[in-house]
């Protein structure tokens, strides 16, 4: 276990909701990274818990520079291609408060620092303190096939804890949501993934 300040302080916010989103960290040749990721958020909006994988691109990032940006975004093509590492790099500045990495095209993102460290489960638990928040266009707003891509997103990053078998059933199902409710981009987006999914079972 490693923190920021001393011991790792027992604030883990395991009631606060999970909030779906696309995390930019800086890597070693400071550029930038980007990965979906679902912290849970504090009311308040003021703190974070990140559960990254040990291993992963983010959590490395994080644990070097122990800074990064949340992003809330409805462009779900975005997060579609981040969820298997085949984004193009989007418009991006560089962040205000931090060094780090702004999507220009987000609804809105928070500007974070990590207070503390803790590695000693399965999943990494980072806390952090988001220092400077901005707005910058509303939110579309609600749409099933939207929280459909979201939830195929999720199925393809963890593939290698489930099997392509159970991710295609999961699939068949939220199809039937993206026919009945997905305009343009929700299906671009969802078939995007269903590519991938068939390359990964074949």
């Amino acid at each position: 276990m490693t923190t920021g300040n001393g011991r790792c302080k027992n604030t883990i916010m395991t009631q606060d909701p999970i909030l779906e989103g696309l995390v930019t960290t800086v890597d070693p040749d400071d550029g930038m990274h980007l990965a979906p990721m679902g912290p849970r958020v504090s009311r308040d909006g003021r703190r974070l818990l990140l559960r990254p994988f040990p291993t992963s691109h983010t959590f490395q990032n994080l644990k070097r520079t122990r800074e990064g940006v949340l992003h809330v975004t409805d462009d779900v093509r975005l997060i579609a291609r981040a969820a298997v590492g085949e984004a193009s790099t989007p418009p991006h500045r560089p962040a205000e408060q931090i060094n780090g990495f702004v999507l220009v095209d987000a609804c809105r993102y928070g500007e974070f620092v990590v207070r503390s460290i803790d590695e000693s489960g399965e999943r990494v638990h980072l806390e952090a303190e988001i220092v400077h928040s901005v707005t910058l266009r509303d939110f579309w707003g609600f749409n099933r096939a939207k929280h459909a891509v979201i939830e195929a997103a999720i199925l393809v990053t963890r593939l290698h804890l489930t099997s392509t078998e159970f991710a295609a059933a999961e699939f068949a199902r939220l199809r039937v949501i993206v026919d009945k409710t997905a305009g343009p981009a929700e299906f671009e987006a969802f078939q995007f993934l269903e590519e991938y999914l068939a390359r990964r079972r074949a």
